[in-house]
């Protein structure tokens, strides 16, 4: 009867947790559909744009034609291999989904694979969150976090409907990476070890911060070793895990050697050395003397240690290992990008988090997380200093740069999840049942522990003494407290997802004074401008942010694109745009530029203009041309950088300030407004009468949103008047100051 009850109560409880887990993923897709309703089915933001173009080309020549494609549309006239240069993950994602449904015969366009990808995947999230938090402390706490990160802002920003970037695929990887590697350490089976490497993999093929966990996993293996958790289970798991993990991510392309060759990685293989030097002392432990073994322990370790930090020096300074990249010092010193690296501070992604943007994209969980935090130290075992190291870098690293928010999120729901299942099993549990329990336990446990009752009971009560101390109207209290506390996250997730990260950059939304909605779709307008009136080579020089856009949607050739991987490159296209017009039309000419567009926002007030990026494009061209750019040039006389009546003459007159404000001194933005106000810096432009020699004006979009110049093509050589012609005639010049004719020879 007892069997039968509890096995009853074990399938309503694992049908009841696959009814959550279900919502959850339902609940999560549908919130992420907010840009569909509002707008249609379109990728999103810049590099997506590349993503889908790349899968495109995947599903329609196939995977090995895709790995060997070079994309002559990108970097003029350098050109790009994209198989070697791209986490291929995502598209090979994308075109087996593709595949898959082709074969089931419902066909489906790649673009709509590309569109609900994210969403799709933001289940398969939750439930390796729930897998995760599980093996951490229990399924109720893996329940809490599963609806957490279903609906999470800061996971939620890179995963709606229409973001196909590596990220949306990425996170789910990563949790169930590290599901797997705790799994593993749990039981120190060989095969979840060869699972997690596995895992591993696709978060390799995937993004590049699998990084992240090439680096956490060591640490945990470390911080075990000295906590003194050693064990063969740890030994057994890393190492199986070190080995597969490591040749299988060199199978991706784009990562090659760097496993073994980049300071990046360097750290896990230290660990994995130190990990056989561990394992060895514990076999030579019970076999040798302890004053031998405490001589091989110090004198090893330390022979050991010095010797590998002298290797690996060596082999940084004779090139076999390339030290820390630019990235990696960026994650240390906030200021150290703006200095040396200024193209990756320029990125809006990489700033300092603000505590403003800790609220917004966690609300209540930010601050439940240190309480669950706090349980898992209380209580802490093998598997939850994971947990609490994964939390302490990610806190640090998410308030370096708000690009790693999204991987605080995961750890933030799982803590948050382990916070309010504890709270609620602490406050929400029956007292008959908690004395009925108890009582059970102690008839059990009478005739086996007769000599120990009566320290058993008292500890018992002594630990019940702090649950029994609050009585059930605050515990009721506290309880509907927390109730609202998730209602309140639930409305905020909601609102922040349709409001904030829900509208595509290409298709801007407004709205009039009555209410009613405005479409301005310049962006789509411009890209089909160039597809249907320029050459199919025509190529168009514009800031590398519009680069994977112009090639994705007017299929035109570009100059620079997001990819950012030739910084000289970059800083040339600055320097022509920081340049007067006849030093930008040189170096125009020497790149084949037939056209230029330039974003401006003054009409509109659209922030995200090219205006307010000028000064990045100035200091990452300063960087390789300091002689011709100065940065200083394009300030005020007071400092300041300003387009307006203090604009400095070098501002005045290069070539971004004409193409931004050329014809738009006539014009009239308001009613009350001056002639040429700029909405977006709120102040009138310094220089109205603008005239353009080297371009012209080709298309400004509806709104002046985009604005394409043509390249003018200039004869090779000026052409010269009659009347400038010294010699004309027969006569010429004889001797000095004299004067004669030329006459013809006798016969």
């Amino acid at each position: 009867m007892i069997t039968a009850s509890r096995s009853s109560q074990l399938g309503a409880t694992t049908l009841l947790t696959i009814v959550i887990l279900a919502l959850a993923w339902f609940v999560g897709f549908a919130s992420r559909l907010f840009a569909i309703v509002r707008f249609e089915s379109i990728i999103h933001e810049f590099d997506p744009w590349f993503n889908y173009r790349a899968t495109h080309h995947m599903v329609q020549h196939g995977f090995y034609k895709f790995l060997n494609w070079f994309d002559e549309r990108a970097w003029y006239p350098l050109g790009r291999i994209v198989g070697g240069t791209v986490y291929p993950g995502l598209m090979v994602t994308s075109g087996l989904i593709h595949w898959i449904l082709d074969s089931l015969n419902f066909h489906v366009h790649i673009r709509e694979v590309c569109v609900f990808l994210a969403p799709t995947f933001s289940g398969l999230t939750a439930i390796a969150t729930y897998l995760l938090t599980k093996e951490l402390w229990s399924p109720g706490a893996g329940l809490f976090a599963a609806c957490f990160i279903a609906i999470s802002p800061g996971y939620t920003s890179r995963s709606v409907a229409g973001s196909y970037d590596n990220e949306g695929i990425a996170i789910f990887a990563l949790q169930f990476t590290y599901y797997l590697w705790v799994k593993s350490l749990k039981t120190g089976s060989i095969m979840w070890a060869s699972l997690c490497a596995l895992s591993y993999f696709y978060m390799v093929s995937a993004w590049g911060g699998y990084v992240f966990i090439i680096n956490l996993i060591p640490l945990h293996a470390l911080a075990l070793i000295v906590m003194g958790r050693y064990s063969s289970r740890l030994f057994v798991s890393y190492t199986s895990f070190y080995c597969l993990a490591t040749i299988l991510s060199m199978q991706v392309p784009f990562v090659g050697f760097q496993p073994v060759r980049t300071s990046e990685h360097m750290p896990a293989f230290g660990v994995f050395g130190l990990l056989q030097i561990v394992a060895l002392m514990h076999y030579a432990r019970n076999r040798i003397t302890r004053q031998q073994f405490m001589t091989l322990f110090v004198g090893g370790l330390t022979i050991l240690g010095g010797l590998a930090v002298v290797v690996y020096f060596a082999l940084v300074w004779g090139g076999y290992v390339a030290p820390f990249s630019g990235r990696f010092y960026s994650l240390w010193d906030t200021g150290y990008a703006k200095i040396h690296i200024p193209i990756i501070a320029s990125v809006s992604e990489h700033q300092p988090t603000t505590w403003v943007s800790f609220f917004f994209d966690l609300h209540i969980t930010a601050a439940v997380f240190p309480v669950g935090l706090w349980y898992c130290i209380k209580k802490v075992n093998d598997e939850r200093v994971f947990i609490i190291l994964y939390a302490v870098s990610a806190v640090y690293f998410a308030g370096v740069m708000v690009r790693l928010m999204l991987t605080l999120t995961p750890a933030v729901c799982v803590l948050a999840g382990i916070g309010f299942s504890y709270t609620f099993e602490k406050y929400l549990k029956d007292e008959e049942t908690k004395e009925r329990s108890s009582s059970q336990s102690t008839n059990t446990k009478d005739e086996k522990l007769y000599d120990k009752a009566a320290k058993n009971v008292k500890s018992r009560n002594a630990a019940d003494g702090e649950e029994t101390a609050v009585s059930g109207n605050v515990r009721t209290v506290i309880s509907i407290i927390l109730v609202i506390f998730l209602l309140m996250f639930v409305v905020h997730a909601t609102y922040v997802t349709s409001n904030a990260y829900s509208h595509p950059s290409v298709v801007l939304q407004s709205s009039t004074s009555n209410g009613d909605r405005i479409i301005m779709d310049d962006f789509r307008e411009a890209y089909h401008w160039l597809r249907e009136n320029t050459a199919d080579d025509a190529r168009i020089m514009s800031w590398w942010d519009y680069g994977y856009q112009i090639a994705g949607m007017a299929n035109r050739t570009t100059l620079v694109d997001n990819n950012t991987w030739n910084n000289s490159h970059i800083a040339l296209v600055g320097k022509a745009m920081s340049s007067n017009e006849s030093a930008a039309y040189e170096i125009m000419t020497e790149l084949d530029v037939d056209y230029i567009l330039v974003i401006f926002g003054g009409v509109i007030g659209y922030s995200g203009d090219d205006i307010n990026k000028f000064l990045w494009m100035v200091r990452i061209a300063q960087g390789e041309h300091p002689k011709d750019i100065r940065e200083e040039n394009y300030f005020t006389a007071s400092g300041e950088y300003s387009t307006g009546a203090g604009a400095s003459e070098t501002m005045l007159n290069c070539l971004m300030y004409k193409m931004s404000y050329y014809r738009f001194g006539e014009t009239r933005v308001g009613y009350n407004q001056a002639g040429g106000f700029d909405r977006t810096r709120g102040y009138v432009i310094g220089k109205k009468d603008i005239t353009l020699e080297y371009i012209e004006e080709a298309y400004t979009t509806e709104n002046w949103l985009v604005r394409i110049y043509k390249r003018k093509k200039l004869p090779n050589r000026p052409t010269v008047k009659e009347a400038t012609i010294p010699i004309k005639g027969k006569k010429a010049a004889q001797g000095k100051n004299k004067k004669g004719v030329i006459r013809t020879a006798k016969a």
